[in-house]
């Protein structure tokens, strides 16, 4: 077993809110992580994509489709999975529209987001395969980076344990 020093932080804590107000405007640290992670995998799929002999612009394009179609995807996921919380016994159906409450899916938002790309791409006349390769790095570090805000929600910690680096 470890031994600190009186006054080590031995476990990582929680952090006390996921959400901030402008005004009357919540800010929620979830949706910031999903953002920053957008913005990363667009940028550096933009610079693998131009290496790659594409056009300036068309990571962003695809995205227009691509991250729309992942939002309703990881919705439709978590409903699907879910889905007794809104259409079982005292669940309300108009619920699972309400994704201001929370409930996303990555698979879902994987699959529908996958699809997005593929009409982005068709439509611009880009194959897929070459759009894929540029951007899959950052799409996972995307992930990563989103995954981040499960930690601002509190969720998805893992199994109890009682090493030194666990969370509170």
């Amino acid at each position: 077993m470890a031994v600190f020093p009186p006054g080590f932080p031995t476990t990582i804590p929680s952090p006390d809110r996921g959400v901030w107000y402008l005004g009357p405007i919540p800010i929620r640290a979830y949706a910031l992580c999903i953002i920053a992670g957008i913005v990363v995998a667009v940028t550096w799929g933009e610079r693998r994509l131009l290496a790659r002999g594409g056009r300036p612009g068309t990571v962003l394009d695809v995205a227009v489709y691509a991250v729309p179609f992942g939002l309703v995807g990881g919705r439709l996921y978590h409903v699907a999975t879910d889905w007794r919380t809104y259409f079982g016994p005292g669940g309300n159906a108009i619920d699972a529209l309400k994704i201001w409450n929370g409930g996303l899916g990555i698979w879902g938002a994987i699959a529908l987001g996958a699809v997005g790309a593929w009409i982005g791409c068709r439509r611009l006349g880009l194959p897929l395969p070459l759009f894929a390769d540029a951007v899959a790095p950052g799409v996972v570090v995307a992930q990563a980076i989103g995954r981040l805000g499960n930690y601002f929600n509190q969720e998805l910690y893992g199994g109890p344990t009682t090493l030194p680096w666990g969370l509170e």
